[in-house]
């Protein structure tokens, strides 16, 4: 790669990061002018300032080989650097120029700059061919025309042939004729006749002439042989011909046949077909022709976008002794088609692109070029997909791909960018270049840990310097900004003497052997901290809960013992069975079933006399004294806990039988107490007892003073109670002003009956009023439909028994078809059901549940048989089924 190369690539990529200008600016320059030579002043044409051309680096960047034109910093003056030759840059074209850029930074500005080179007469005009011969017949008639051959001049416009001149004859002149700018032709017209027994050959000079100061000039020799007999030349049947034809058209193709025709006779008459050179173009490369037909076709592939059109020069020749020859021009137009796809270059691509880019910078330039010309030639460019790019036009066909979009490096680290070029052309063709795009991490994720709380248990006693823990978190960022340290957040005394992390691993180790009976749990905060720029930082809760092992034996609190280690406990002779002895009380320091501790005599001697509680730790005789057994008893009691492995105390006593209780002496054990002085405090203490006792007790004696009075309409009417049915079948229990509901859930699986208080029942009910005799009245009133809106059936175990069932036990005959049971629930609550279950309809229970889908049913089987009180009139069968009704 070259240094200009280096140089285009670096500029250009710089201008991702700044805006991009677009002012235009054009200058004119001859070629092979000198070094040095002054071309424009940039700084006063951009409006810059001199003095910041320097610092702000300008730079001219060109994309050709060699660098042309150069800028000076202090001036601001654009100079010719090399030599320009406008032949070498633009061949055989009439405009030539150049187009460079002038780049600015801080911030970066660009310029593009068009330079047109300036064509100097530097070359002469020249033919093919030194020398040209024409056979021309002695009967030639005057006005005849014979076409010359075409001077060629690298140079153009005015420094181009612009006209051509004979040396003096008598026999022929020129005709100059002007066929464009850049075309002059001229034709040889005879005009006298040849003789050629007076001359037969003759010698000519043509010079081509360019319209440069001063004007250049090149010369061609012509030879005229006269020709005696053939005197007509054949004639085509057109002089121009035109035709237009694809570019994509088959090799082989014809594309047209000429016709020509010569008045002579025989072979006079016939005629060849051929093409003739023109200047530097022949035409024979691309086309061919049949020499007998006359017809052209297509020899090579064409082009549009190399040569739009072809000037082809033919000639039709006699065959005489002396050839006579007709000429004719064949304009060929070649037809654009849309036969090149749009063509997609990436330059100065700035990967990757940091996550936290902002909207409208810029990631890469992306030029498009097609081919082909007009509407063929225009590309629409976009980006495919959903994607956070977009492509912004700045020129015709010169685009920047910006971000359109936030990005993160978390969800796609990198980006395949899809851009299409589609042209205007029927039908249009596309294609299609993909740029990667990759997206750089920022730290914008803190540290995170799987639970925000995290417990840790650790057995008491294990030593110190033991990992207890490792904590772990997770950043979703990426390199440096993952790399995390620990630390812990509290700087208490308890814990920095306890625990230590390691920044690195996360491993928390213990400081200390931990000890259950001391501390039982302490929490702590860990902090995880990223190495990004800034650090972000998370924190987790850690609660270590120890876990207690069974390192303490069972202390002994009771019997004391004042004189030694053995304890001594009387009974007299006369005790029965089961009596106590003595209670042994032990406690563990330890917790759970470390601390479970369980009581056994371990050492019994003499007769199997005494027993001691495996739990209580009381020590009673198994059975009466006999005269047999020792007067005195040595025991030793085993205190164990339940730990693993169990751990145990022991303690004697020694247990003396005596005659009688007399000598049975309680002894005080006497424990050292510390005096305590009756203070103030002690006084107020005792002060507010005794206030909150009496204000209780007043309050206590007011409640029951209000619970008592009761006026004599109200005594009466809670000493009758009434139950209310409803013809939907669901009953209420009344007291006083307070109603009871019973209602049942149809989708319940236990036999529970729900209470639900109301206000006093109206008038519309069926009352039932229960007496002290156990007997009741029965009122109907009308329904209140209100009172259960759905009926709901509570399982039994009979679920599914009939009525005829309770038939058959005899509880359905004459007045035995109300049957109320009474139930106690809580505090004391009567409910009273009542139902006929032995009606005039005698149908069984699945009946009603067919008939009705609102009625519900309950089973007093395993709830109402062990409840049912025996002062009842009638007595309930457990296998006997209760409608009570829905709600």
């Amino acid at each position: 790669m070259s240094n200009i190369e280096r140089v285009w690539i670096q500029c250009v990529a710089l201008l991702c990061l700044f805006d991009w200008s677009a002012a235009q600016i054009s200058y004119s320059v001859s070629e092979e002018v000198d070094k040095g030579t002054f071309v424009g002043n940039l700084a006063k044409d951009l409006n810059l300032n001199v003095q910041e051309l320097e610092s702000r680096g300008l730079r001219i960047v060109s994309g050709q080989r060699k660098r042309f034109f150069e800028a000076n910093l202090k001036t601001g003056i654009l100079y010719v650097k090399e030599r320009i030759d406008r032949e070498q840059i633009c061949p055989n074209t009439v405009k030539c120029s150049l187009n460079i850029e002038a780049i600015l930074s801080h911030p970066m500005l660009i310029h593009r700059i068009e330079i047109h080179i300036l064509d100097i007469n530097d070359n002469a005009p020249s033919f093919l061919e030194s020398f040209h011969i024409f056979n021309i017949s002695e009967s030639s008639s005057s006005g005849e025309r014979y076409p010359l051959p075409i001077a060629n001049d690298a140079d153009t416009g005015i420094n181009s042939v612009k006209s051509y001149k004979l040396s003096p004859n008598e026999h022929f002149s020129l005709d100059v004729q002007s066929g464009g700018e850049q075309s002059v032709s001229a034709e040889l017209v005879l005009q006298k006749a040849l003789d050629r027994e007076k001359q037969p050959v003759m010698q000519l000079t043509l010079t081509a002439i360019d319209g440069g100061t001063p004007p250049r000039s090149g010369t061609l020799q012509i030879i005229v042989n006269v020709i005696d007999v053939n005197d007509n030349s054949p004639t085509f049947a057109k002089l121009l011909y035109k035709v237009r034809v694809n570019e994509n058209v088959s090799l082989g193709t014809t594309i047209l046949k000429l016709e020509a025709t010569d008045l002579d006779a025989g072979t006079h008459a016939d005629i060849a077909y051929s093409f003739m050179k023109r200047g530097n173009v022949n035409s024979a490369d691309d086309f061919s022709i049949d020499s007998l037909s006359g017809e052209i076709t297509v020899k090579r592939k064409l082009n549009h976008e190399e040569n739009a059109a072809y000037e082809i020069r033919v000639q039709a020749t006699d065959q005489g002794s002396s050839p006579r020859s007709g000429y004719s021009k064949v304009l060929v137009e070649v037809i654009d088609i849309n036969d090149n796809a749009p063509e997609i270059s990436v330059t100065s691509l700035m990967s990757p692109v940091k996550e936290d880019a902002e909207i409208g910078t810029v990631v890469a330039l992306v030029t498009v070029i097609d081919k082909d010309g007009g509407n063929n030639g225009l590309a629409d460019c976009k980006v495919v997909g959903s994607v956070p790019f977009k492509l912004k036009s700045n020129y015709k066909n010169y685009y920047t791909l910006v971000v359109d979009g936030p990005l993160d490096r978390e969800s796609a680290s990198q980006y395949n960018v899809t851009i299409t070029a589609t042209d205007e052309g029927t039908p249009p063709l596309s294609s299609t270049s993909v740029i990667t795009v990759h997206v750089s991490d920022v730290n914008d994720n803190a540290p995170r840990f799987s639970e925000p709380v995290i417990n840790v248990y650790v057995k008491e006693n294990s030593p110190e310097g033991e990992v207890i823990y490792t904590i772990s978190a997770f950043d979703p960022d990426s390199d440096e900004n993952t790399k995390m340290t620990y630390s812990l957040l509290d700087t208490s005394v308890l814990i920095s003497s306890s625990v230590n992390i390691n920044s690195d691993t996360g491993d928390i180790v213990s400081l200390q052997s931990f000890n259950y009976e001391e501390i039982k749990t302490f929490q702590f905060k860990v902090q995880a901290t990223d190495s990004g720029v800034p650090p972000l930082s998370s924190n987790v809760t850690v609660n270590v809960f120890i876990l207690d092992e069974n390192d303490n034996s069972p202390g002994i609190l009771s019997p004391y013992s004042e004189h030694g280690p053995v304890n001594t406990e009387n009974i007299p002779y006369s005790a029965e069975a089961g009596y106590f002895v003595a209670k042994i009380r032990a406690v563990d320091a330890d917790s759970g079933y470390n601390a479970l501790l369980s009581y056994h005599i371990s050492e019994p001697k003499g007769t199997n006399l005494f027993r001691i509680g495996t739990s209580t730790g009381e020590l009673r005789t198994k059975r009466r004294m006999s005269d047999n057994d020792l007067k005195t008893h040595p025991l030793v009691v085993l205190v164990s806990d339940n730990g693993e492995p169990s751990l145990s105390a022991t303690v004697s006593i020694d247990v003396v039988v005596v005659e009688s209780t007399g000598e049975i002496q309680t002894q005080f054990r006497n424990v050292p107490r510390k005096e305590e002085n009756f203070s103030d405090l002690n006084l107020y203490l005792l002060i507010a007892i005794a206030s909150v006792s009496v204000i209780f007790l007043l309050s206590l004696i007011s409640l029951i003073a209000v619970k008592c009075h009761r006026t004599e309409d109200s005594f009466r009417r809670y000493s009758a109670p009434m139950i209310t049915t409803h013809p939907d079948g669901s009953w209420s229990y009344s007291k006083s002003t307070q109603q009871y509901d019973v209602c049942f859930s149809s989708d319940t699986l236990k036999s529970d009956v729900v209470v639900y208080p109301t206000p006093y029942p109206t008038a519309d009910a069926e009352l039932i009023s229960i007496n002290g005799n156990d007997t009741f009245n029965r009122t109907q009133t009308l329904p209140n439909k209100q009172k259960c809106k759905s009926s709901l059936a509570v399982r039994g175990s009979a679920l599914h028994r009939s009525i005829g069932r309770c038939r058959e036990k005899g509880l359905c005959s004459g007045e035995q078809q109300n049957i109320v049971a009474l139930l106690w629930f809580c505090f004391g609550l009567r409910i009273y059901a009542g139902d006929s279950l032995c009606s005039s309809h005698n149908v069984s229970l699945t009946e009603y549940r067919h008939n009705d889908s609102q009625m519900g049913y309950v089973s007093f089987a395993d709830v109402l048989s062990p409840l049912v009180m025996s002062s009842l009139e009638y007595r309930v069968s457990t296998d006997c089924l209760f409608h009570i009704g829905g709600i």
